[in-house]
């Protein structure tokens, strides 16, 4: 049996991630390999942990990522923080806050959560007062819920948990690069960002940062692998258990990422060379720029959507700039439109999960996919597509309404 050489359709992807990656990322991914140790290697080592220091705005000695998607940088981190028996509130408004949850019940936490209407977010002031009540080791909370496009506000749950000396955890993978995320100045211990969705970087690899606080936990944990340990590591005795991963222990990973290079795995070369394009694009144009650009082009999009005649789903006040939810119009099944959307222009959106799969539509406006050509391209297909199923909606008034957006500036 043969095969025909890999060639893939062209899309145009709105969806909240993947999205389309970047060219100057797609052709770093090219270059050729390095050994991981080899001092050219190591040194774009270094600057991809700059890199990851400025985009998460913070001063974190420990900032890298780990190879795998964005759910091994939230597994790693949960993970390495977590012992049996410790507690841990979760806030869930969406889809990724059953994950923090499904993935703190396999270590062993003892799980406290609260809930909210998918569509909604929580007010702060919620949090706290469980976080009293509870007293909970750690705080683990999602930043912008691609389920339901809500964001929700952090820094005074964040300044609350540094109060009360517990650990703040925040999965940030559909926000950094794309919409202003303060790791520092929001008292946020550990943050797991994300490359497929406004890093515009394959999936692949998540970059993490974390503080000292998260040090010392993992500092009383750690175990350093018997084949490389030296005789006074194999002696020392620890008070904590052992992070129960070896692929996912942030305390091997960190000396690995350390001066001292203490193999840990064969770093995946490729993916880092695509991810230091990534971040390295996101600060040439600036972060402000590029937040400022994302919120533009969302604007642009909701004015096509509105139009239209449809309606977004959630509330303005929480709106995640970078995924932009519309309602299903009754009768029409909404797997039917996005196929066609696929089929006849190459363009794709995403459903949901859960309580509102078939009830909404999600589309990303990320990274490099968040441009003009491509929000004017969307609501075309969208448009065409929904008077095909006999939607009954002014033709043409989408894109008159984006482009009249477009041509003020």
């Amino acid at each position: 049996m043969t095969f025909s050489e890999l060639s893939t359709p062209l899309r145009t992807i709105m969806t909240p991630g993947p999205v389309e990656v970047d060219p100057r990322v797609l052709r770093a991914l090219s270059t050729p390999i390095l050994g991981q140790f080899d001092p050219a290697f190591t040194a774009i080592m270094n600057d991809v942990m700059g890199m990851i220091q400025q985009v998460f705005q913070t001063k974190n000695q420990w900032a890298f990522p780990i190879d795998g998607t964005s759910r091994s940088g939230l597994e790693a981190v949960l993970a390495s923080v977590i012992e049996p028996g410790d507690k841990v509130l979760i806030p869930i408004y969406g889809r990724f806050g059953h994950l923090l949850t499904e993935i703190s019940e396999r270590y062993g936490a003892d799980i406290h959560l609260l809930h909210c209407e998918w569509g909604e977010v929580f007010d702060p002031d919620v949090i706290i007062a469980e976080m009293k009540k509870v007293k909970p080791k750690i705080v683990a909370l999602v930043h912008g819920e691609t389920s339901t496009g809500c964001m929700q506000p952090l820094e005074e749950v964040g300044r609350a948990c540094r109060e009360q000396d517990i650990l703040f955890i925040v999965d940030a993978v559909a926000t950094i690069g794309g919409v202003d995320v303060q790791s520092d100045n929001w008292y946020i211990d550990a943050v797991i960002g994300g490359n497929q969705k406004c890093l515009s970087v394959p999936s692949g690899n998540a970059p993490i940062t974390y503080n000292e606080r998260i040090e010392k936990v993992l500092n009383a944990r750690k175990k350093v692998e018997r084949g490389i340990a030296t005789d006074s590591e194999l002696a020392e005795k620890k008070m904590h258990a052992p992070i129960r991963s070896n692929y996912l222990d942030l305390a091997q990973l960190q000396d690995y990422w350390s001066p001292r290079r203490l193999n840990h795995h064969t770093e995946a070369t490729s993916m880092l060379y695509a991810l230091y394009e990534g971040l390295r694009i996101v600060l040439d144009e600036g972060l402000e720029t590029r937040f400022a650009r994302h919120q533009y082009h969302e604007q642009a999009l909701i004015e096509g959507i509105e139009g239209m005649g449809l309606e977004l789903f959630g509330d303005r006040r929480w709106k995640l700039p970078t995924v932009t939810c519309i309602k299903v119009p009754e009768g029409i099944d909404a797997e039917s439109v996005r196929s066609m959307m696929l089929q006849q222009f190459g363009v794709e959106i995403a459903s949901s999960f859960g309580p509102l799969h078939g009830k909404i539509w999600r589309i990303g406006t990320m990274g490099y996919s968040c441009r003009k050509e491509n929000v004017l391209f969307v609501l075309a297909s969208l448009e065409a597509c929904l008077i095909r199923h006999g939607v009954k909606i002014p033709a043409g008034q989408a894109l008159q309404a984006t482009l009249d957006f477009y041509s003020r500036d």
